[in-house]
């Protein structure tokens, strides 16, 4: 028995790791088909609200029109702040350049050896820097396309896959799926309304500090803020240092870099680690290290747009483990809930979600 557990322990594993590289390798269609299943979950309650009344032409129309102003909105955001910051780093360089031998020159004077960082900056790391950014861009905007494709094509789609679902609601497994299905755009839009709230407060309080300071690109760095917030982890990270970089330049002490770098760690701090906790509430709650490895693996596997829709791909897999007897207890360590908060027994989340919806509707 012992053996024959371990056997499937390690065929799974071995799946996984299988599974991650073929994602990993077809990345050009996988992370395209993943970003489109989170807009159509995300979407769907419009879709069905409407089609209650208008039709599903009307419905499916509306929808589309919807998910393109998401995620156009956010790619010509990104596209927007960040090409801004590449253009003012070129426009800048030598000023920058000269700045950054002033810093060395100060050090050295001061006994410590920086001869090893004076080639680290220079004009043409700027350059270098600059086109990675815009061909980064680019890739954006292309992927942006495509995904918004998959999605027109899914809302086109997902009603006849749900009643495909409902007739073999005979068969466990198929059953099992709806039910994770309907908890899954439950949590992703509960996620999601969490996270965009404190995007857009993080992002106009970073603008407020920046503009307040004097920082240049206070607009670009707020925008900058509000996109990387989407992403655990990294995305404050970047929010933090980029501006705390920009500010130990364009001041030139290092006093107003360490406060521009404290004030931006508080905000994030107080929005990212206290108050948005508290708001998704303990049933969006999952565990902390299982949001890191989500964020870093699919970083990992598809880049930036890897880490951006982490999280939401591990919700979706906890709701599946949720609802199959043998994998429940993987959806218990996984979540990061105390051992006294049971999960929801099977069906319950749906029925939630189907009621929360007639209400809405």
């Amino acid at each position: 028995m012992m053996e024959g557990n371990a056997l499937r322990t390690m065929i799974g594993l071995c799946t996984v790791i299988l599974v991650t590289a073929a994602m990993r390798a077809a990345d050009a269609v996988f992370a395209p088909i993943a970003v489109a299943l989170f807009v159509i979950a995300l979407v769907r309650p419009v879709q069905r609200g409407v089609q209650a009344k208008a039709g599903a032409g009307v419905a499916a129309l509306a929808t589309m029109v919807l998910a393109l102003v998401m995620v156009g909105v956010l790619a010509v955001l990104s596209a927007w702040a960040f090409g801004r910051v590449g253009q003012w780093t070129i426009v800048n360089a030598a000023t920058l350049q000269a700045l950054y031998g002033q810093k060395l020159t100060l050090l050295q004077d001061a006994g410590v050896p920086a001869e090893a960082l004076a080639g680290l900056f220079d004009m043409r790391f700027l350059v270098r820097l600059a086109q990675q950014v815009t061909a980064q861009l680019q890739g954006v905007l292309s992927f942006t396309t495509v995904t918004l494709v998959f999605v027109i094509l899914g809302l086109l789609e997902v009603d006849v896959a749900r009643r495909q679902l409902e007739a073999l609601r005979a068969s466990p497994g198929a059953a099992a799926l709806l039910r994770a299905a309907s908890r899954t755009g439950q949590k992703l839009r509960g996620y999601m309304a969490v996270r965009t709230a404190m995007s857009i407060i993080t992002g106009l309080a970073v603008w407020a500090f920046a503009r307040a300071m004097g920082l240049e690109l206070a607009e670009e760095w707020g925008i900058i803020a509000f996109v990387l917030n989407y992403i655990p982890f990294i995305g404050p990270l970047v929010a933090t240092v980029f501006p705390t970089a920009f500010a130990a330049l364009q001041f030139g002490t290092w006093q107003v870099a360490l406060t521009v770098f404290a004030t931006l760690q508080v905000i994030q701090f107080l929005l990212g680690s206290y108050i948005e906790p508290r708001l998704a509430g303990r049933r969006l709650a999952v565990s902390p290290f299982l949001v890191l490895v989500a964020v870093f693996l699919g970083f990992f596997v598809w880049g930036i747009i890897g880490a951006f829709i982490g999280v939401p791909v591990l919700i979706a897999i906890l709701c599946i483990l949720e609802e199959f007897e043998e994998s429940r207890w993987a959806a218990r360590l996984l979540s990061g809930r105390d051992a006294d908060l049971p999960l929801l027994p099977p069906g319950e989340g749906s029925r939630r979600a189907e009621a929360a919806g007639s209400r809405s509707g």
